[in-house]
């Protein structure tokens, strides 16, 4: 649209720099991720499209082709060739837009002028060979220290309930205060069993 010329002066090169290197012949290295592309592709197929860049290096391996690990992940990535997983995708929150919502208390600020006034709360997962472990803590905004947790291979509401105890005990029944704990639009926070102690 604009011209070889004017587009190279914006950019302050010159214009035998894009026609040099539009006219250069392929290096080595990419006449060989060009071959072993298409390798790749042959094993990936042969293997029902399942495997992924491990199994397929090591196919390659067996096939008599000096690659590495590294560049078959980087070419199965430049190819759009994915293995499958056993394992499926687990979301922790799932948003209810039309459902009733805690009200944002601390209005997106973070900030506390002591202990024990603003709490912030998240559950996550992490991968075990038996299974989901899902763990949920309590972090203070003002100390930034982990004042409760809680595992569980379960996201029930009864469980996220248990995150409260731990904190009142260990910190003090006579000198807690209630604070504010903040959590995300995830099922659980937003129960009506968690209404009144989150927002």
């Amino acid at each position: 649209m604009f011209g070889v010329e004017p587009i190279c002066k914006a950019l302050q090169i010159a214009p035998s720099t894009y026609y040099a290197a539009k006219d250069r012949p392929l290096s080595a290295r990419a006449l060989r991720d060009l071959v072993m592309t298409q390798i790749l592709l042959v094993l990936w197929v042969e293997n029902r499209k399942v495997y992924g860049a491990h199994k397929l290096w090591k196919s390659a391996l067996r096939a008599g082709h000096v690659i590495g690990r590294d560049q078959v992940a980087r070419l199965m990535r430049e190819a759009n060739l994915r293995g499958t997983t056993r394992s499926r995708r687990v979301f922790t929150t799932i948003a209810d837009r039309g459902g009733l919502r805690a009200p944002d208390l601390v209005k997106r600020k973070f900030v506390a002028d002591r202990p024990d006034v603003l709490w912030v709360t998240d559950l996550t997962y992490v991968p075990t060979r038996a299974g989901m472990a899902y763990v949920c803590f309590i972090v203070d905004v003002f100390s930034r220290r982990i004042v409760g947790w809680t595992a569980a291979a379960h996201m029930r509401t009864k469980w996220f309930l248990m995150l409260w105890t731990w904190p009142r005990k260990s910190r003090g029944v006579k000198r807690f205060l209630d604070p504010i704990t903040h959590s995300d639009a995830g099922s659980q926070g937003n129960s009506r069993r968690c209404g009144s102690r989150t927002a």
